[in-house]
């Protein structure tokens, strides 16, 4: 007890009362987190749909004769505004259009009742008719499954019977989640499993390629959802736009929040009038104003972008969605400069910044303090057609045998 409280004593007085605080906060979490095992909640995977791409066996499919198809989409449960399912169930929705009939399989880690689940999909994505099932205990009933995530490949592969054709829609590489380690690995194990792949833009495509030797049976481009995202028709008595906007993630790093975060605090201070709206994750104790507006639904995000200036938008993996959408409604966005983002960001009018606090935050400024610019028609991809039909036209193709 003595030798612990000298060196309590010699640390603060080499590192102050702040430091080591912090650093009593770290430790009682640490060891409270092994009592309680929080380690074994970051597996997002029962232990037993963990599958071994060296026992996978090559599935013996055969055509579908039949005109319409059953196809089986799995994914996660989602929550209100989540990009990513956004995506996935516009590829169901296509395939729908096309006559085929869709289950819509949610994994949920902790629970077989998916029930509560419905509600929610129901409100956010009305136009997806899909019948809604648990993914566990069984996957059955369909002639084709089409995962979302690296989580759901190995529940596809794992509860699938290999009869049934099985494919994977890959929106971004996953490995590049974690750091390189457990989970890292299983999202990596993935792109073995047997399905087939189908990667959404060139990012995926290359990283498929080069990271896991992975060819895609098919590469599919982003849309811009430009019924909902667009210029609004402007009284001529408004307002002038003001401000900045920013979709905050506050537990997903690749997202960039916590650099985003600093550059906005340095915009801040050099635009103290200029309002700074966040929205996704509401945010608090900011030692600056934000006005928080919570998850919004697409109609009034867009009558946001409409107002402001810019836009933060941060990712360091594939693009975000955000980037084209506030280009659609003459909203600046800057992005931090990534290869990765590039890739898939073909309109013209986007800032890219490099990923520091002070070079993000100048872009911002340049931007509110420049003249205002007369919002003419944004060149962006219209709508996600084109990705849907692609998205169908492989699952037909594959199953059919066309």
């Amino acid at each position: 007890m003595g030798n612990a409280l000298t060196g309590l004593a010699m640390r603060l007085r080499r590192d102050g009362a702040g430091d080591v605080f912090r650093w009593g906060t770290r430790r009682m979490a640490q060891k409270l987190g092994e009592r309680l095992c929080w380690d074994d909640l970051d597996l997002p995977l029962r232990p037993e749909d963990i599958a071994d791409p060296a026992a996978m066996s090559r599935p013996a499919v055969r055509a579908v004769r039949d005109s319409g198809l059953r196809v089986g989409w799995v994914c996660t449960p989602p929550g209100a505004g989540s990009g990513g399912h956004t995506t996935f169930f516009r590829m169901v929705e296509g395939v729908e259009r096309r006559g085929h009939s869709c289950t819509l399989f949610l994994y949920d880690v902790n629970s077989d009742d998916v029930t509560r689940h419905e509600e929610v999909i129901r409100r956010f994505w009305p136009g997806m008719k899909a019948d809604i099932r648990s993914a566990t205990p069984h996957i059955d009933g369909v002639d084709a499954v089409v995962a979302s995530s690296w989580t759901t490949a190995h529940v596809v592969a794992s509860r699938v019977a290999l009869a049934t054709h099985r494919f994977y829609f890959v929106q971004d590489y996953e490995p590049y989640f974690y750091p390189r380690g457990s989970l890292y690995t299983l999202a990596e194990h993935s792109y073995h499993l047997g399905l087939g792949m189908i990667a959404l833009g060139d990012m995926v495509a290359s990283r498929l390629q080069q990271e896991s030797g992975i060819v895609a049976a098919v590469t599919v481009p982003f849309g811009c959802d430009t019924d909902v995202y667009r210029l609004l028709e402007v009284p001529a008595r408004s307002e002038p736009r003001r401000g900045v906007v920013f979709y905050a993630k506050r537990n997903t790093d690749r997202r960039g929040y916590l650099l985003a975060k600093l550059a906005l605090e340095r915009f801040h201070r050099m635009h103290p009038d200029e309002e700074i709206h966040v929205y996704g994750d509401r945010v608090d104790n900011w030692p600056i104003p934000v006005t928080n507006h919570g998850s919004l639904p697409p109609a009034d995000l867009n009558r946001l972008y409409n107002r402001t200036r810019a836009g933060l938008v941060m990712s360091f993996t594939n693009i975000s969605l955000a980037a084209e959408e506030l280009l659609a409604a003459g909203c600046t966005p800057v992005l931090n400069d990534s290869d990765l983002a590039r890739a898939d960001l073909p309109a013209h009018g986007a800032v890219w910044a490099s990923p520091t606090p002070a070079a993000l935050a100048s872009a911002l400024s340049a931007l509110v303090a420049g003249p205002a610019e007369t919002a003419g028609s944004p060149r962006v991809r219209a709508g996600w057609g084109r990705t849907q039909a692609l998205v169908a036209d492989y699952i037909e193709s594959a199953c059919m045998g066309a």
